[in-house]
């Protein structure tokens, strides 16, 4: 595993390698910019769904939030800040265990940017394990995590919010999601080349079970 502050950039001769040994390149946004603006409508359906959950074993409302008909009231502080930090961090520590041999491979790349953190593998991977990778976030922390908060009595307004924010934040992931089940078919093995993923069937790669996540 690495730790850098950039993501991976996309070799060409790596890429001519891929696609002349039957690897087929996914089409996919051609910039993180891209991605977060085309998972818009997907941030609004992820707090949608939130909402849901938590409202189905607790209470949320807006007033909750500093948020009124006539008024908006939002503090924003060191503590705030520090539990936003480490909503990013527990986010992408998510994807990273899910991940096979996380500690050991060196081609697995965490870190921050200007956008977000980012996890990133560069191992060959099963395509039910990059789905596993993809939306484990999203499912412990935004789906399973306010329930068991709430019957443990004790989901407050701050971690709601943060549940939220962790639901907005996991569109890109849904994003990659939709790209990943539009597009891949079934007995499929995944490699990324940088930011740019590629699939291929199984039986056409030394792929086995005994390799298999």
């Amino acid at each position: 595993m690495k730790i850098q502050n950039r993501m991976p950039k996309t070799d060409d001769r790596t890429h001519l390698n891929l696609v002349e040994n039957e690897w087929f390149p996914m089409k996919e946004p051609k910039s993180l910019g891209m991605s977060i603006l085309l998972s818009i409508p997907l941030m609004i359906l992820n707090a949608l769904i939130t909402i849901g959950m938590i409202n189905t074993f607790s209470t949320i409302s807006l007033n909750e939030f500093g948020l009124t008909s006539d008024s908006i009231s939002i503090t924003l502080n060191l503590g705030v800040i520090i539990w936003i930090f480490l909503l990013l961090v527990i986010h992408e520590l998510f994807h990273l265990v899910f991940i096979p041999n996380f500690i050991k491979s060196q081609k697995i790349f965490i870190g921050l940017t200007l956008f977000g953190g980012y996890v990133l593998t560069e191992e060959k991977i099963s395509k039910s394990r990059y789905i596993l990778v993809t939306m484990a976030p999203f499912i412990i922390i935004s789906i399973l995590l306010p329930i068991t908060l709430s019957l443990l009595g004790i989901l407050t307004p701050t971690l709601k919010a943060l549940i939220l924010l962790n639901s907005m934040a996991s569109s890109v992931d849904i994003l990659n999601l939709i790209l990943l089940l539009t597009q891949v078919p079934k007995e499929t093995v995944l490699i990324n080349n940088g930011t740019k993923t590629y699939w291929k069937y199984k039986q056409n790669d030394k792929y086995n079970e005994t390799t298999a996540y």
